[in-house]
């Protein structure tokens, strides 16, 4: 089986991210390839666009294709893990942890923003699953920048955990051995097995797909407004100073005048759009993908159907 492909959706709340990577999971699916889009959006709308119930495990949603929300909950099972291992190795140190200051522990700073560390264990847990394809319907910028700058952040903090562990591991065994002798050492908890060094190992590996130009790419979705241009700015600056590959822009909602309508609305708006668009393709280095302003409803497998297209194309 080959590596699985990461893409990533991004951008300013409101330009339609959502409706892109999910056009873009279906178009996918269409050649045969497996398929999964996962939204990590806490404010999920990816089961509207594809008009169903989506939950935490994937869900077809079409031949080839699959979908989920990320539940944020996620994230917080995974640290409860490591200060599970971290309070049993204290207890076993001697240290009395009662329920209240197991409880304090937990929420006193390992998880330090539940939506995002449970996006990055959603990107470790299906990098390398059974889908040729993996799209990510991410949150809006702020959200999106956390995301990437926390593999970087909880490896530190995890590798702080983890030498902690080992310190307070060293003591009970030296404690134990003035009343054991040799016999201390046999048995115990194996570090094969270790919690903390085990998700350590994992964010690290997420760290590293994410900078990966073989396999994970991110798309920048814009409207032709102002302040999604300048906010596209800044996110992809920010992409690139972290050593994400970004593939393409991709304008959304652009107004073309299909009808050829003379009206002063349409006109106005066919010229404005035009402009903004000329802008963004000379202020950016990207290859553009145009997606016009599509009449009626956006949601749907049928409305999907007609944006997939635009988003395989390029200026």
């Amino acid at each position: 089986m080959t590596d699985t492909s990461i893409v990533l959706y991004g951008g300013k709340g409101g330009v339609g991210k959502t409706t892109c990577a999910a056009a873009h999971a279906l178009a996918r699916s269409r050649t045969g390839a497996r398929t999964l889009v996962v939204s990590t959006d806490p404010a999920h709308s990816l089961g509207d666009a594809f008009e169903r119930d989506l939950g935490a495990d994937p869900t077809d949603v079409a031949d080839s294709l699959a979908a989920a929300e990320v539940d944020p909950e996620t994230g917080q099972a995974a640290y409860r893990g490591v200060i599970e291992a971290l309070a049993a190795e204290f207890r076993d140190a001697g240290l009395h942890l009662d329920d209240a200051d197991f409880e304090r522990l937990f929420e006193a700073g390992l998880v330090p923003g539940g939506d995002e560390v449970a996006a990055l264990e959603y990107i470790a847990r299906y990098a390398d699953a059974d889908y040729e394809t993996v799209v990510f319907d991410t949150a809006p910028t702020g959200h999106t920048l956390r995301l990437l700058d926390l593999p970087a952040v909880l490896a530190e903090t995890l590798g702080v955990a983890g030498d902690v562990q080992q310190r307070v591991r060293r003591t009970a065994r030296a404690a134990r051995s003035m009343v054991l002798g040799p016999a201390a050492y046999w048995g115990g908890r194996s570090d094969d097995a270790d919690a903390v060094t085990t998700l350590h190992d994992r964010i690290e590996a997420v760290g590293a797909l994410l900078r990966d130009p073989e396999r994970t790419s991110f798309r920048v979705v814009l409207t032709p407004e102002r302040m999604a241009i300048a906010e596209s700015e800044r996110l992809v600056a920010r992409l690139r100073e972290a050593d994400v590959s970004v593939e393409s822009l991709v304008v959304n909602r652009l107004f073309t005048n299909p009808e050829d309508c003379a009206c002063d609305r349409c006109r106005r708006d066919e010229v404005r759009h035009a402009d903004r668009l000329a802008a963004v393709e000379a202020g950016f280095d990207l290859p553009v993908r145009r997606v016009p302003e599509l009449p009626g409803d956006t949601q749907g497998i049928d409305a999907l159907e007609r944006v997939g297209p635009e988003l395989h194309r390029r200026s």
